[in-house]
């Protein structure tokens, strides 16, 4: 009989597939009943592991080490010992013994995990126990997993990994591709990622994390956001957002401690915003150093489409130039001066600030904040946005906007990232300061950076961040929340916030805080965030050693002492006489050729005549003092 030859292949098919069958029958067999082993330890022919993250100083901030999956195959555990090894496996795991007893017995699959990422030391302790029990049909498989020696500090910035060694979130996210190892790479049967230096100063981050937390909670407050920038490299020295958590057991943790306050957060800022503001109308060249408003104590406009504005101020501060304002954190005076540009000129210079855009941190996920478009604006919307109102920032814009002033007006790309290392140290990557724009001319970010000094003399809002022996420019601010509920302003929230630049006369550090929420004595900016950037200021100018001992002392007893200014005289022509003191206008009463008449105390705000108007024998002087 001659069989065909379309048939030999299928018989020559057949054969192997049985083979194949027969092999993995005798397979399954020894491994059900071979005694030979009771663990079996994977010895997987490449192992990655993922590089480390340090500090700008090499200080150890994550780091890879051996961990174990432990696995159990069904067919092969040794029956009637699964109770004393699960009683037992439990107080190593510290898991519920039924749970592991389920998993050994329990219906399902033959293959099941009892266990995943246990340390080293549960290795050996189970290892020991099952040679001990002699419990077969374990199997303990080597995997990288992470550590952070560091516990909580600066764990929003540097995040944490999954299960599977890939990064979730922070710098582990954000640098995923350049940590992680690529197995392509293995040499003797290890493959290794290369290593991230971040920019932060793990010490100054220590001591600043210490006092950050007293402050919240002698506030009572709900969070805290705190970042040191170093003002000509654009880079992070400082990254602090409390509440915080440990990144080794962040499955543990509160999910709203890992909502980082620094980059992902939005809130409108409050006055703080109206050295930018301000800066941006100045920039523009609607207003100089010169221009004033009148404060009254209140802004009111109304509008042709018939509605009307009003903003309540802090107070009635007379006439107002931008020291001033920002001294008094002025709401009348910052409303009046953004009515002197147009409000997508104002959009505009704000947008070049970085508002509304993502600072370029380095980091995975940052909020760009909000501000709407001029089309989507009320009346009320640009002196609203004047003072620190109808848009959303973060605290990393709201520091990395200061580069622009502590530059000559060029704003900078803030960073977190010092340098990458290869495997063998070699650096392969070390980011420069970059340029992002020019916002504005040196002459007016220096004159921006004067202005804020007075807001740390006894009448500014800042004064209890002054520091005598180093000149600071300040700004603090206090703004209202949004109740999610009401959609209406609480009465009960705020945002305590304050900035500081120093020293005023060539800034190397920015700081910037925010506490969200304050339950305690006060709300207020100037009375809690800022003694609190006062003494982050102090640590941090110790720490780096900012010159301070020639740096000018300012004393201040309620009166404005001008070094220089002469006495007020009045000829044939009216002066002007605008911000002249008291004690400069006395000559002018002995006058018997003219009435001078002087109303309040303080520093001449109003005048008449006004200036450059002739004068004649006996004409009545008016002049008002606030």
């Amino acid at each position: 009989m001659i069989v065909k030859k379309r048939f030999i292949r299928h018989y020559v098919i057949l054969f192997m597939l049985g083979f194949l069958t027969v092999l993995v029958i005798i397979r399954y067999a020894y491994l059900a009943y071979s005694g030979e082993k009771a663990v079996i330890v994977s010895k997987d022919s490449i192992v990655s592991i993922r590089g480390a993250i340090y500090d700008r100083e090499g200080r150890l901030l994550a780091v890879d080490t051996d961990l174990y999956d432990l696995s159990a195959w069904k067919p092969a555990i040794s029956k009637g010992k699964e109770s004393d090894f699960a009683e037992k496996a439990s107080e190593i795991l510290a898991m519920d013994k039924y749970e592991i007893l389920d998993k050994l017995t329990g219906s399902g699959p033959d293959f099941v995990y009892i266990a995943k990422r246990i340390s080293a030391s549960e290795f050996k302790a189970l290892e020991k126990l099952s040679f001990d029990l002699g419990f077969k049909g374990l199997r303990f498989d080597r995997v990288s997993g992470r550590v952070y020696p560091e516990k909580d500090l600066a764990a929003q910035l540097i995040g944490f990994t999954g299960t599977e060694n890939k990064g979730l979130s922070g710098a582990e996210a954000a640098f995923d591709e350049i940590l992680a190892a690529n197995p392509k790479m293995a040499q003797n049967g290890y493959a290794y990622g290369n290593s991230v230096y971040l920019t932060i100063d793990a010490d100054l981050q220590y001591r600043l994390e210490e006092i950050s937390d007293k402050t919240l909670q002698a506030n009572l407050a709900e969070a805290l956001a705190l970042i040191v920038i170093e003002a000509k490299t654009g880079a992070i020295l400082a990254y602090i957002s409390l509440p915080d958590y440990d990144p080794n057991f962040f499955l543990g943790a509160e999910r709203s401690s890992w909502v980082d306050r620094v980059a992902m957060y939005a809130y409108e800022p409050g006055s703080v915003f109206k050295v930018y503001s301000m800066a941006s109308i100045l920039a523009l060249g609607a207003i100089d150093s010169q221009s004033s408003f009148i404060c009254d104590g209140r802004y009111e406009r109304h509008f042709s489409s018939g509605e009307d504005v009003i903003i309540n101020c802090l107070g009635s501060h007379g006439r107002v130039n931008i020291t001033k304002i920002l001294e008094y954190s002025c709401n009348s005076g910052a409303a009046y001066a953004s009515d002197t540009v147009s409000g997508i000129d104002f959009y505009t210079k704000i947008r070049e600030f970085g508002f509304g855009e993502r600072a370029g941190a380095d980091l995975r996920g940052e909020n760009p904040g909000l501000i709407r478009s001029p089309e989507q604006w009320s009346g009320r919307t640009k002196p609203t946005i004047a003072m620190g109102q109808e848009l959303l920032v973060t605290a990393l814009q709201m520091a990395s906007a200061a580069t622009a002033l502590a530059n000559g007006g060029e704003l900078l790309r803030v960073r977190s990232l010092s340098r990458i290392s290869d495997p063998s140290g070699l650096t392969i990557e070390e980011p420069q300061p970059i340029v992002i724009r020019r916002i504005m001319d040196k002459a007016d970010a220096d004159s921006i950076l004067k202005d804020m000094e007075a807001v740390v003399l006894s009448t500014g809002t800042g004064h209890r961040a002054r520091i005598d022996d180093m000149r600071m420019s300040v700004k603090t601010g206090t703004a209202q929340v949004i109740d999610p509920n009401t959609h209406r302003y609480s009465d009960s929230n705020y945002t305590a916030s304050t900035i500081a630049l120093f020293p005023s006369e060539d800034p190397q550090y920015i700081v910037y805080t925010a506490i969200f929420n304050p339950k305690g004595p006060s709300t207020y900016g100037g009375r809690i965030a800022a003694p609190f950037i006062k003494e982050v200021a102090e640590l941090v100018a110790d720490l780096y050693g900012v010159p301070r001992a020639a740096s000018a002392s300012i004393n201040h007893s309620g009166m404005v002492r001008l070094a220089g200014l002469p006495e007020a005289k009045i000829g044939n022509v009216m002066p002007n006489l605008i911000g002249y003191p008291k004690r400069s206008l006395t000559a002018l009463l002995e006058r018997e050729d003219l009435v001078v008449e002087i109303a309040g105390e303080g520093w001449v705000v109003e005048q008449s005549p006004k200036p450059g108007e002739a004068i004649s024998h006996g004409q009545l002087i008016i002049l008002k003092l606030e």
